[in-house]
């Protein structure tokens, strides 16, 4: 059976681009690919027939061959052949060939009819310190951030403005070369162009051939409320512009939330330390203590002791991956007096007496002295 035109195959024009002709491949492949045919004779010949087409095309020697020539310019059989390495086999095709003449731009790989190379960009990340009071209630925050971005002048091409790329003569665009040595076959990347399948003859003024430049840039970040130190917010291609019109990288945001004066949180609850007089701590009272919402009133029973927590419920922090409201744990710790008057030191010895022999006043006092009495008559000296 004589095989159809190539260009009917993949259903171009004749002077179909480089680009046109691996969208026409890459729809027809993904149409007929056996993977989507199970046990389907004539999509998997349709395939082998578009893949076929596509690697004479795709190469501008073979595809020069191909238009003075016909097929008789690059079948094996009838002399042709088209550069080293000999013919197609059939139209047969390795998975890898397939993964990568179809699926290779996406990934940042090249395959071997695949043209420039393309690269995504690298992920960046960005340090975000906030105060705990715009951490719990969510914030936005304006950053700088330095990165590479595609050139605005060459559009990421490299090439000075007016100006393309033009294809490398001496891998034909694949951005490989192969060298055939008896029986082996070895494929390294192009030496003339280093696998990007071009080559700029004149570099654009602005990035120099790079295609892309170094800036500073600002960036809104949404901070949701509950975040916590630890936690990151993406940013989606907002990282390093991609290689040779490859996807821009992402942005990470990292939040550290700084020490606060008053408060220590503990995922979804707040700690603080609340010193109290001796006085207070012996007779009761109220005070009042701050929280993230404002100010609140905190009754102290007669006899607390110093180290008793408080909890006070719903004014900690909602996390941002949780619903329930944390609490806030007051504890309070009992000032001991200091740079007393004489007056004053006379009133605490005084009060001192009347306490010393009632149990009552000093449980813990009184059961620890009990405690260590036995221990001592218990031991032999």
């Amino acid at each position: 059976m004589s095989k159809r035109d190539y260009y009917e195959v993949l259903g171009v024009a004749k002077n179909a681009s480089d680009a046109e002709l691996k969208k026409a491949y890459r729809r027809a492949a993904q149409k007929h690919h056996p993977d989507r045919n199970p046990d389907n004779a004539e999509a998997e010949e349709k395939f082998k027939e578009a893949k076929e087409a596509y690697e004479v095309l795709s190469d501008a020697r073979k595809r020069a061959a191909y238009d003075q020539f016909g097929h008789a310019g690059v079948d094996p059989s009838m002399g042709g052949g088209g550069g080293p390495g000999g013919g197609f086999g059939g139209g047969g095709a390795s998975f890898s060939d397939i993964f990568g003449d179809v699926f290779g731009d996406i990934f940042g790989g090249g395959g071997r009819g695949g043209g420039q190379r393309v690269y995504r960009g690298a992920d960046l990340r960005y340090n975000l310190e906030l105060s705990l009071e715009d951490a719990v209630r969510g914030t936005t925050v304006k950053i700088r951030v330095p990165t590479y971005a595609t050139c605005k002048s060459c559009q990421g091409s490299g090439a000075k403005k007016g100006t393309q790329p033009s294809t490398c003569t001496t891998c034909g665009g694949h951005g490989q070369v192969r060298m055939q040595q008896g029986f082996f076959s070895v494929q390294q990347t192009c030496p003339r162009c280093r696998g990007t399948g071009t080559v700029i003859s004149d570099p654009c003024d602005e990035c120099h051939g790079q295609g892309r430049i170094k800036e500073q840039k600002t960036l809104s970040v949404k901070v949701p409320a509950g975040v916590d130190t630890g936690d990151r917010i993406r940013l989606a291609n907002e990282g390093e512009a991609g290689e040779n019109g490859g996807p821009a990288g992402d942005l990470y945001v990292q939040i550290q939330v700084k020490e606060h004066p008053i408060f220590k949180r503990d995922d979804a609850d707040l700690y603080c330390e609340v010193p109290i007089s001796f006085a207070t701590a012996a007779l009761g009272g109220e005070l009042e203590v701050p929280t993230l919402d404002g100010r609140v009133k905190l009754k102290i029973p007669e006899g607390t002791q110093t180290g008793k927590l408080f909890r006070m419920r719903g004014k900690g922090v909602k996390p941002v991956r949780d619903n329930v409201v944390g609490d806030l744990l007051c504890r309070v710790v009992v000032e001991t007096p200091v740079k007393l008057s004489a007056r004053q030191k006379e009133l605490l010895r005084e009060l001192e007496g009347t306490m010393k022999d009632n149990k009552k006043h000093s449980p813990h006092a009184h059961s620890w002295l009990d405690g260590v009495k036995k221990f001592f008559d218990g031991m032999k000296f």
